[in-house]
This record gives C-alpha cells, sequence and structure tokens, in this order.
C-alpha cells in the first residue's frame, strides 16, 4: 500500500487543541464538504469541540442533503483557544464571509491544489502553519483519509462515505485519473469501501435527481457557446434571465463540460455566469495539457490544472474579454 506521510506538525496541531473550526472554501463542492464533515466526526471522536462552517451556498446537486450539518457563518464562536483546519484551499479569502471569523486564529491547511492557488498567500505565511499540501493527490478526502487514519482511530461508516464522496466528486468518478494518481485513489477507495462507502449509493447522490430545467438551460448555453483560438476554445455564458428562470438547481455542469470537452480538437472550455450585477463566476476545465488553474489563479480564482473555477468584477462582456486575454498568452 502507498504511505501517505501526514506531517508531524499537523497531528500535534490537532492532538494538542480542544476546539475547532474546520472551514472550507465558499460555493463547496462535494470533495469540500466531505473534507470538512468527516475531520469534524473524526475530532469530535477524539474527544474535541469541533464545528464544519461554510459560506456557502450550497447549490450543487451532491452537496445540498449536507447543508444542515454545517455552523451558520453567523454562529461561529471564535474564543482565543479556537484553532482552525482550513481544507480544500490554502487561502482564507477563499472562504468567503468566513473569513473575517477565522483572521488571528492558529490556521492549519489542508489541501490538494495546484501551487498557483497558493499565490495569494505568502510563503513564508504557508511555512509557518502546520500545513499538510499535496497536489499529487486528486482529491482532498484523500489526504483527511490519511490523516485520520494517522490519528489511529479508524475510519467510520458515515466518514467513509463522506470520503468517497468527495473523492469521487474530484475525480469524475474516476475518470479523470492518470497513471500518476490512479494508484492512491483506487487503494484509497478499496479503504472506504472496506469502512462501508457504498459506489451505487454515492453515484445516485452525484448524478441522480436532476429536473428537466437543467437540460433545457445546458441547451441555452451550449446553443451560444463560441469557439476561439482555431477551435481550442469554447467559451459560453449563462445570463441573469436564465439564473431567475431555472434557478441553481438548473444547472448540471459536469455534464456540460463533458459534451464541450468532446468536441473533436477542443482543449479548453469557460463557462461565464453573471451571479451578480456586479459579479461574475467562471468555470474553466481542458481536456488535458492547458493547466487552467494558472489562469484562474491570475484572475484570483484557483483549481486544479485541468478543472478550476473564479469569481471576478465585471459584466459578461467585461470578463469575456479578461477571459480571452489570459486564453490568449497560453495559446
Amino acid at each position: 500500500m502507498l504511505k501517505i506521510t501526514v506531517p508531524a506538525e499537523l497531528l500535534n496541531f490537532i492532538k494538542t487543541g480542544e476546539r475547532f473550526i474546520v472551514a472550507g472554501h465558499k460555493q463547496p463542492d462535494g470533495d469540500c464538504i466531505g473534507s470538512q464533515l468527516a475531520l469534524r466526526s473524526a475530532l469530535e471522536r477524539l474527544g474535541k469541540q469541533a464545528v464544519a462552517c461554510s459560506a456557502g451556498p450550497f447549490d450543487r446537486l451532491e452537496v445540498k442533503p449536507y447543508a444542515k450539518f454545517f455552523t451558520p457563518v453567523g454562529e461561529v464562536e471564535n474564543t482565543p483557544d479556537t484553532r482552525v483546519i482550513l481544507v480544500d484551499s490554502s487561502s482564507i479569502k477563499r472562504t468567503g464571509d468566513l473569513e473575517s471569523f477565522l483572521k488571528g486564529l492558529p490556521i492549519a491547511v489542508i489541501d490538494h491544489h495546484s501551487k498557483f492557488e497558493y499565490q495569494a498567500v505568502a510563503q513564508k505565511d504557508l511555512e509557518q502553519k502546520p500545513n499538510f499540501l499535496d497536489e499529487t493527490k486528486p482529491s482532498c478526502t484523500i489526504l483527511v483519509q490519511a490523516v485520520i487514519e494517522e490519528l489511529g482511530i479508524g475510519i467510520t461508516e458515515e466518514e467513509a462515505e463522506l470520503l468517497f464522496l468527495g473523492l469521487c466528486t474530484d475525480t469524475g468518478f474516476f475518470r479523470h485519473l492518470s497513471s500518476a494518481n490512479g494508484e492512491v485513489a483506487f487503494q484509497s477507495a478499496a479503504r472506504l469501501a472496506a469502512a462501508g462507502a457504498n459506489a451505487k449509493k454515492t453515484f445516485n447522490t452525484i448524478n441522480s435527481g436532476k429536473g428537466l430545467n437543467s437540460r433545457i438551460l445546458l441547451g441555452h448555453i451550449l446553443a451560444r457557446a463560441e469557439t476561439f483560438f482555431d477551435g481550442k476554445l469554447v467559451l459560453s455564458y449563462e445570463s441573469p434571465e436564465e439564473t431567475k428562470s431555472f434557478g441553481a438547481e438548473g444547472r448540471d455542469s459536469d455534464s456540460l463540460y463533458s459534451l464541450l470537452l468532446s468536441v473533436k480538437g477542443v482543449e479548453a472550455i469557460a463557462i461565464i455566469r453573471q451571479e451578480s450585477p456586479e459579479n461574475c463566476v467562471v468555470g474553466l476545465r481542458s481536456a488535458d495539457k492547458i493547466d487552467v488553474s494558472s489562469i484562474a489563479a491570475s484572475l484570483g480564482g484557483g483549481g486544479h490544472k485541468n478543472a478550476a473555477g473564479l469569481s471576478t468584477a465585471g459584466t459578461i462582456s467585461e470578463v469575456k474579454g479578461k477571459i480571452m486575454e489570459a486564453f490568449a498568452e497560453v495559446f
């Protein structure tokens, strides 16, 4: 079995603390909430006081059922003896409204994102924290699983299900694995299955129950898709009117990206959504070679080499210009 070495400083940070906030990035996905809730559960089994907190929104289909297990931002207590474990991100700037509650508290980081994710954080600050950073791992839950196992308390069935959800979310149910990270992912999955994780149940959590609106919205976004740079980039957007008509539940991003990446010659995808009159969110995906995490980081976001995102000021047309300029340097 491949051995994942957990930093001794992180283990000591956990063992010597009594109160913890397990924080994650805003707009959490399955990997983020799976990491947060499984780690919170493990901390409580160690006799610690722990809460999982997120600024949300919990608008992804796979995370909606778990929103009730999170402590609202306004109810978080940051007493002097509180410690923070930030998962699936390396910067509190990505925690949204939670950021102000975390400032000044001791923070440990468990994250697997690209080094570009860290550029907003001074390297000196990162080195001073008990960090567990490993961008070679395909999900943050693999690192959290290693922490729980290293603490010697085993993994409960509930924790196994949460960790498996995160693993499957970030690997596209193992579709995005390569020879470089496949072995550690499947070994992790095998141990989680032995602890009670159910692959069929997890697949249904991620993929079932989508409404007709999700398919109609896909049609609108696909219909206006444009290609640039000799067909290497596909760019489209979701209008505010469509957001109002179809709602957050109408989105099915994974299916959308899969459809567009299957087009011959396409190397990258950018989908823009006007989140508010002043701000847009952008989803970025690439087939293989293009590192979209670097593009996201250049605009204040982050992510992985082949899957990243960002939130930036501007209208759809203004943000489109930013995205085109960023990809022009790549292509």
